[in-house]
């Protein structure tokens, strides 16, 4: 088995068995050998009932069924573990992913054995709370981007194909919402393994959206602070203590000017909070080596 592509399915009933003659047909068209895992997280309209009267036609396709609601980064998780293919495709089904180009991603992987992982990057925002997701979504790119090192173009793209040996290690890391797909992305990037982005065209989602901008949005940029923190945690916490030891030791020598052998508690607490947060960064990093992170 060479592909194994997840599908997370919640109440997608009206359009979910075109998604998968979509990427039943692109695969069919490519000649590689590949599974469907379409996993139902538990709908409560007809979605599990479609996609379970719909296998006999599609011999790819196993139907998964969640006994109660586990979230999309549950579903790619287990779905992963699960996966019999050396290639990993996540994908949605609510239309919006031009699931017809998964064998061009899987392709990308087979032609380049330094490329661990193919994300379509999207050149446009189709989803709800337009207004606010698009800078929220910029300013977590941007800290993401800091904190790893380097450029992301899409950092929660749905639509990626990676090496499954290669995601072995970080699939326990991966929390049970959205931020699953940030996840895996940081994860790779931290290790130092090579990500390529391919534009796509990202297109409006059929059904309605079960993304919650601030619940969603507050986990992103939690994730984005935990995977690096795992990884490298002197990302996060060295720059902050070095300030406050720079700004600590310039109040002081001004406070020695201006007061001579008076040294004013708040500059005794800007260093020692600096020099704390500095021993807490090179304890956190020897912890991260020590296991071999």
């Amino acid at each position: 088995m060479h592909v194994t592509i997840i599908l997370p399915c919640y109440n997608e009933q009206d359009h979910v068995i075109d998604e998968v003659e979509r990427i039943c047909k692109a695969m069919d068209a490519s000649d590689m050998t590949y599974e469907l895992l379409a996993v139902d997280d538990c709908s409560t309209d007809q979605t599990l009932a479609r996609l379970e009267d719909a296998a006999p036609g599609f011999p790819n396709m196993r139907v998964i069924p969640f006994r109660h609601n586990s979230g999309s980064g549950t579903v790619r998780r287990i779905g992963s573990q699960q996966a019999r293919g050396d290639i990993v495709v996540w994908t949605d089904a609510d239309m919006s992913y031009p699931n017809e180009r998964i064998p061009e991603l899987v392709g990308m992987l087979d032609d380049d054995p330094t490329v661990d992982q193919v994300v379509g990057a999207r050149t446009s925002e189709e989803g709800s709370h337009k207004a606010l997701r698009v800078p929220a979504k910029w300013f977590i790119r941007k800290v993401a981007e800091r904190l790893a090192g380097s450029e992301i173009p899409d950092l929660n793209s749905g639509l990626r194909a990676f090496r499954r040996p290669v995601a072995e290690p970080y699939l326990k890391l991966l929390p049970p919402g959205f931020s699953c797909v940030t996840t895996i992305t940081l994860a790779f990037l931290s290790n130092q393994h090579t990500v390529r982005y391919v534009p796509i065209d990202y297109f409006k989602r059929a059904g309605k959206s079960k993304f919650h901008f601030t619940k969603d949005a507050y986990r992103y940029i939690l994730q984005v602070l935990r995977m690096v923190m795992y990884f490298n945690p002197l990302k996060v916490l060295m720059p902050p203590a070095i300030w406050l030891i720079v700004i600590g030791t310039v109040k002081g020598v001004v406070d020695m000017f201006r007061h001579p052998f008076y040294f004013p508690a708040s500059t005794v607490m800007v260093i020692l909070s600096g020099l704390i947060i500095g021993s807490l960064a090179l304890l956190a990093d020897l912890i991260v080596r020590s296991r071999g992170a």
